[in-house]
C-alpha cells in the first residue's frame, strides 16, 4: 500500500482546483472593472462610432449629467423587445465611456391608474410637440390585438442654472385610426436600428451645445431664397446660427460668419463681390458652392423636344479654378440614373441620363449614404496648385460620359443608345468615373494675386483700416472649400399663404420632402429614395469641423429577415434538434465522465 503517495497526489489536485477557483474569481473581478468587448459582426452593431466615444468621452461636451427617461417599456411583442434590448445595450455602452454624466430608466406608460396614465399620455404628447405614439396591430394565438405605444425619450440637461428638454423619437408614430401591421414593420425597426446611436448623439449635441456657429447663405445673385432652402436650414439649425447674407461692398460683411453657403447663383459676381469672397477664404473661412455654369429651360424642353443651354458666365467659377476646382460647361450623363416623365410619348417613362444619381466615394461626408440626386450636373476637374488636398466627393458610375460644351438636350438621346445602354467603351473600367463634387482643403492662394493694382492694395493696408481687413495674397489659416456641379440639389418647393399675424406671406415646404425624394416621380407611384438629406448634412458638418455625426449616420446594421416558407417546411425538424440536443449532450457528458470516473476508481483500487 502506498498511502503518502496518495495523500501527495491529493494534495497537488486540491493545490491545482484552488489555482484554478481563484484564477477564475480574478478574471471576474478584472472583468467587472476593466470590460472589454469584442464585436465579430459584419456590421459593427454592436460597436460605437468613434465620433460617439470621443464625443462621450470629452467632458467639454458634457459638463452635467443627462438624463433619460425611455418609455419604451411594457408588454412588447418579440420585434420591439429586440429593439428595446439594443437600446439598452446602446446606452449601457455610452454609460461606460461618460459615466455618471448620462443616467437613464425605462418607465412604463401603462402603469398606475386609468387616471394618472391620461394624465402622463396627454403630457408625453404635448399638443403635439413631444412623443409622438405608435400602435401596432398584431395576431397572436389567432386572434387579432391592438397595442399603443410611446416609443420615444425625454432628455433633460442642466447648465448655468437653467434645465434643457428636447424629445427623441426613436419610431415613427401613427395618425389616429392608421395603425401599423406588425408583419410589415421590419425595414422600419431596420432602420430604427440604424438611426438609434446617431439620434441620441445628435440630440445629446443639440442639448448640450453652448455656442452656434455662424453660417450665412448669400444673397444677391439670384441664389436660392429662404423659402426655396427651408429643409435645408431646418436640417442644421439646432447645431447653427443661420442667416440670409449680402455683401452690398461692405469690406465686413462676412466678419461674423463661420460657414458661407452659395446655392444655385443665376447673376454674375462683381469683381467687387468676388474679392470679399476671396479674403473670406484668406481668413480661414467655409466655403460651400453648389452651381451650375449652364442653365436649360425644362418648359422649353419638354414642349418642343429639344432645348439649348445657356452659359451663365457667374465669374465665380473663375476664382473656384484658383483654388484648384475647375468646373466645366457641359453636362454629366451616366446610366445610373432617374427617369423621366414623358406623357406624350411612346414610353412614359425613359430613362434620362441627365438626373444622374452620384455613386458616394470613401469619404467621411459620403461613407454609405444613398445616391445623390443631381439633375443637370457639370463635370468638376482638379487643377493642382500649391499644396492643396484635393478630393472627390461625388462621382458617376463607371458606364457614363459628359457632354460637349453649352451642349443641345434633346428628349429623344437616351433612344440613341437601346436597351442595354453603353455611354463610354469598356463600361465597367473605373477609370471612366466622372467626378461631379469635389473639395479643397489647405492653404490657398489669393485669386487676386497679381491682379489687384497697387494703389488699392495701399488703400485697403492704409493704417486707418483694422489689419484684419489688409489683402492677404494667400491664406494664414487653413481652409476648406467644397464644390457641387449642381445648383438646386438643396432645393424644396413651397407653398405659401397669407401671414395672419400681418403684412406678407407665410412660407410652408410642401408635403413631400425633396432632399429624399423626387415630387414628380413620387406622384407617379415612382418612390426613388436619395441621399440628398446626409449628404447636405455631412457637408456642413465636416466642413464646419464637427465629425462627430458623420460616421454615425454611415452605419446601416442589417436585419437578416426570415424565410416563411423554409420555417412552414422544416419547423418540425428545428423544433426537435433545439429540444433534443441540449438533453442529448448533457447526457453523453455525463455517461462519459462516469466511465471516466469508474475507470479511475478500479485503478486507485488494484494499485491499493
Amino acid at each position: 500500500m502506498k498511502f503518502p503517495q496518495l495523500k501527495t497526489k491529493n494534495l497537488f489536485n486540491w493545490t491545482l482546483l484552488s489555482f484554478i477557483l481563484i484564477g477564475l474569481l480574478l478574471i471576474n473581478i478584472i472583468g467587472s472593472i476593466v470590460g472589454k468587448r469584442i464585436d465579430m459582426t459584419k456590421d459593427h452593431r454592436y460597436s460605437l462610432a468613434s465620433g460617439t466615444t470621443r464625443f462621450l468621452e470629452s467632458k467639454d461636451n458634457i459638463e452635467n449629467r443627462i438624463s433619460l427617461q425611455i418609455y419604451l417599456e411594457g408588454n412588447l411583442t418579440a420585434e420591439l423587445k429586440s429593439f428595446q434590448n439594443a437600446l439598452k445595450d446602446k446606452l449601457k455602452d455610452f454609460k461606460y465611456i461618460a459615466g455618471n454624466r448620462i443616467e437613464y430608466v425605462f418607465i412604463d406608460p401603462n402603469n398606475g391608474s386609468k387616471e394618472e396614465q391620461q394624465d402622463l399620455k396627454i403630457q408625453l404628447y404635448d399638443q403635439g410637440r413631444g412623443i409622438l405614439p405608435m400602435e401596432i396591430l398584431y395576431t397572436k394565438d389567432g386572434e387579432q390585438r391592438q397595442v399603443m405605444l410611446w416609443p420615444g425619450a425625454k432628455m433633460t440637461y442642466s447648465a448655468n442654472g437653467i434645465v434643457k428638454e428636447n424629445v427623441v423619437q426613436f419610431l415613427p408614430g401613427t395618425k389616429p385610426g392608421r395603425p401599423y401591421n406588425l408583419a410589415g414593420m421590419t425595414d422600419m425597426i431596420e432602420m430604427g436600428l440604424n438611426n438609434l446611436e446617431y439620434n441620441l448623439i445628435s440630440n445629446m449635441r443639440r442639448l448640450t451645445q453652448t455656442e452656434k456657429q455662424r453660417i450665412g447663405f448669400l444673397q444677391g445673385h439670384g441664389e436660392l431664397n429662404y423659402a426655396e432652402t427651408q429643409r435645408a436650414r431646418a436640417l442644421i439649425a439646432p447645431y447653427f446660427s443661420i442667416a440670409d447674407v449680402s455683401l452690398n461692398d461692405s469690406i465686413a460683411a462676412l466678419d461674423d460668419i463661420d460657414g458661407l453657403v452659395i446655392a444655385d447663383p443665376k447673376k454674375p459676381f462683381s469683381d467687387r463681390d468676388l474679392y470679399l469672397i476671396d479674403q473670406y477664404v484668406m481668413r480661414g473661412g467655409k466655403l460651400m458652392c453648389f452651381l451650375n455654369t449652364l442653365a436649360i429651360n425644362e418648359d422649353t424642353l419638354m414642349a418642343s423636344g429639344t432645348c439649348h443651354t445657356t452659359r451663365k458666365n457667374l465669374m465665380l467659377d473663375r476664382m473656384l479654378y484658383d483654388y484648384g476646382l475647375k468646373i466645366n460647361e457641359n453636362y454629366v450623363v451616366d446610366v445610373n440614373c432617374a427617369p423621366k416623365i414623358v406623357p406624350y410619348a411612346d414610353q412614359t417613362y425613359i430613362p434620362w441620363f441627365f438626373s444622374i444619381l452620384a455613386t458616394p466615394s470613401a469619404h467621411p461626408i459620403t461613407r454609405n449614404i444613398e445616391p445623390v440626386y443631381l439633375k443637370y450636373a457639370n463635370e468638376i476637374q482638379f487643377v493642382k496648385t500649391g499644396n492643396l488636398a484635393l478630393t472627390p466627393v461625388l462621382t458617376t458610375s463607371t458606364n457614363s460620359n459628359r457632354t460637349g460644351l453649352a451642349p443641345l438636350v434633346s428628349l429623344g438621346f437616351p433612344m440613341n443608345f437601346g436597351r442595354n445602354p453603353e455611354l463610354v467603351q469598356n463600361p465597367e473600367d473605373e477609370i471612366n468615373k466622372i467626378c461631379v463634387s469635389g473639395l479643397a482643403e489647405g492653404f490657398f492662394r489669393s485669386h487676386f494675386e497679381n491682379r489687384v493694382v497697387p494703389e488699392f492694395v495701399n488703400r485697403l493696408n492704409n493704417e486707418n483700416i483694422p489689419e484684419k481687413y489688409h489683402y492677404k495674397s494667400k491664406s494664414d489659416k487653413e481652409g476648406k472649400v467644397l464644390v457641387v456641379g449642381n445648383g438646386k440639389f438643396i432645393f424644396n418647393r413651397y407653398d405659401s399663404m397669407p401671414n395672419p399675424k400681418g403684412l406678407g406671406y407665410v412660407y410652408m415646404p410642401s408635403q413631400y420632402n425633396d432632399l429624399k425624394m423626387d415630387f414628380e416621380l413620387v406622384q407617379r407611384g415612382v418612390n426613388l429614395y436619395h441621399g440628398n438629406q446626409e449628404f447636405f448634412q455631412n457637408i456642413v458638418d465636416y466642413m464646419m469641423g464637427d465629425n462627430s455625426v458623420l460616421d454615425i449616420r454611415s452605419r446601416q446594421i442589417e436585419i437578416k429577415k426570415i424565410d416563411k416558407e423554409k420555417i412552414k417546411l422544416h419547423a418540425g425538424y428545428y423544433k426537435i434538434v433545439n429540444l433534443l440536443a441540449p438533453i442529448g449532450s448533457i447526457l453523453i457528458l455525463a455517461f462519459g465522465l462516469n466511465l471516466i470516473r469508474k475507470k479511475r476508481f478500479a485503478q486507485n483500487t488494484k494499485k491499493r
